[in-house]
């Protein structure tokens, strides 16, 4: 049995959107899928320029499931860029952006 998952910080995250090429329908290209901790990673990583160890930090994992979690973000952009496939930013059901009861403040956990 696999062990739980741990929460992780998403600052940003717009729910679910499709990136795709111009001209073809959705319906006719294999889609590629990003969940939220990767588009949140690849935004601390490559647009912020962060440190992987600043970066980690910032989401509440190790640097090395971050770079875990980076790399097959990377990987899974390059392959819907090079083979023309449409990328999902899927929506989990577990993020949370909204206010905690318990602590009234504003929270990104997503929990798996």
């Amino acid at each position: 049995m696999p062990r739980p998952r741990k929460r992780r910080f998403i600052d940003h995250f717009q729910g679910t959107a499709v990136f795709k090429p111009a001209g073809i329908a959705l319906a006719d290209l294999t889609q590629v899928s990003l969940l939220p901790e990767e588009l949140e990673a690849l935004r601390l990583a490559d647009l912020q320029e962060l440190s992987q160890a600043e970066a980690a930090s910032r989401m509440q994992v190790s640097r090395s499931t971050f770079q875990r979690i980076l790399a097959h973000a990377r990987r899974q952009v390059a392959l819907a860029l090079v083979e023309g496939q449409a990328l999902r930013i899927e929506q989990t059901g577990q993020e949370s952006g909204g206010h905690n009861r318990r602590r009234r403040r504003q929270t990104g956990y997503l929990t798996e």
